[in-house]
């Protein structure tokens, strides 16, 4: 296996390390100042100027939808992409996901933010002329928004069987009815599409009862019922809301790829997108382990550095190689990914999903320890970061459902049937 990326990627992965560090970083303080304000004052849920003129300048340096993938990135690369007109592998891809990861506004500067990236890459994969123009195109070049909405309250929904939301072909119509929530990115004003998962076929083998179909935010009978706060925390200008669809009727081209073929769209939008989730949290663990360095060098107590007391050399020693290992762990998938497809890398992804997410809270924990109180405040970026990662351990699919494929995968090799 070959993880060194190529030239381009090099260069690309380089060039974003400097526009974070010399447009980003020296404005993101004031940015969440500014934020924090408009929750007291105002809307926060509308993006801040500055974020436009972060993307302008991204763009301008053709750091832009970094995420296309090389194998669908066709004519939009040359079009809404980075310069040089092709897209990137996943472990091309991998290490700027993890620059990215130390900005809680970088994935959206770069265009490269979930669940939008997910949704372009279905649309890219499995989209048709009409849906890719009416819907790819504007959320390529950052006109609009989308969100993903799957997750149900009223149903186990680590077990996506159980969905009970349907959609139902109706002659040349789809009726949606049902209601979802944690759907990301629901809050912004510019979310203007919804992929919706719902039931079509109930009488269907379990993998070809479901379909996802487009549903345009201001269509009759789409409602936002509430935003969801994550331990507090609203996550503007994206934010997770609970949707209802009350008889809404979209047009059957709205279907992707067709009726009961959500689980086969949902195999190949995961596996990227898990990789990109987990390269950001190990960017994420990165900032921690730093910001838990420089504190613990520049803290006394009891006449000692705060990096000498109470075994604190022997946790930054063990982030270190708990990062290190992750970030090797995620390059594998990446590597899997992109040599023999999302089949070949089941396991892999599976592991990863379950081992960085609590590799980075148990990291991000132990920095919030040596800032003290410090470290449970907005004043530095540990507490959202840690929320980032706990909630990561059930987005995309809970801990023991990954536990579960990668159980079912190893016990095969040993003649175990499913």
């Amino acid at each position: 296996m070959d993880f060194s990326p190529t030239p381009r990627a090099a260069d690309l992965t380089a060039r974003v390390a400097a526009f974070i560090a010399e447009e980003i970083e020296p404005v993101e303080p004031s940015y969440h100042r500014e934020l924090a304000e408009l929750r007291r004052t105002g809307d926060p849920w509308r993006p801040l100027p500055v974020l436009e003129e972060l993307k302008g300048k991204a763009r301008e340096q053709g750091l832009w939808n970094l995420f296309l993938p090389r194998e669908h990135a066709g004519e939009y690369a040359a079009r809404f992409g980075t310069d040089g007109g092709e897209g990137l592998t996943n472990v091309d891809y991998a290490p700027i996901a993890e620059l990215t990861g130390r900005s809680a506004i970088a994935p959206l500067v770069f265009n490269c933010n979930a669940p939008d990236t997910g949704n372009m890459e279905v649309l890219l994969k499995y989209g048709t002329d009409a849906q890719r123009q009416q819907w790819l195109e504007p959320l390529l070049d950052g006109r609009i928004r989308s969100a993903f909405t799957m997750t149900e309250p009223d149903v186990a929904s680590s077990d996506a069987t159980n969905m009970e939301a349907t959609a139902v072909v109706d002659g040349d119509e789809v009726v949606v009815n049902g209601r979802k929530w944690w759907s990301t990115g629901v809050g912004n004003p510019d979310c203007k599409v919804l992929v919706f998962m719902g039931l079509t076929d109930p009488d269907a083998d379990r993998h070809h009862r479901h379909s996802m179909v487009l549903v345009p935010r201001d269509t009759p009978g789409v409602r936002v019922e509430r935003m969801l706060s994550t331990m507090g925390l609203y996550d503007e200008p994206l934010g997770h809301g609970e949707v209802s669809f009350t008889d809404v009727r979209v047009p059957i081209g709205n279907v992707l790829l067709g009726p009961g073929e959500a689980f086969a769209i949902a195999q190949g939008r995961l596996g990227p997108g898990r990789v990109h989730h987990c390269m950001r949290l190990i960017g994420l663990a990165e900032l921690a382990l730093e910001l838990a360095c420089r504190r613990g060098l520049s803290r006394t107590a009891f006449g000692k550095p705060l990096t000498s007391l109470g075994g604190n050399r022997e946790r930054i020693a063990d982030a270190r190689i708990a990062i290190d290992q992750a970030r090797l762990l995620v390059l594998n998938a990446a590597w899997k990914l992109d040599t023999g497809g999302p089949l070949n890398a089941l396991s892999e992804v599976s592991q990863i999903k379950v081992a960085v997410p609590n590799m980075a809270q148990q990291v991000i924990d132990m920095a919030m320890q040596i800032h003290g109180g410090g470290g449970l405040s907005d004043d530095f970026p540990l507490a959202g970061a840690w929320t980032s990662a706990r909630s990561l351990r059930l987005a995309d699919g809970p801990d023991e459902v990954h536990r579960g494929v990668v159980a079912r995968i190893e016990l095969g090799k040993y003649g175990a049937s499913r």
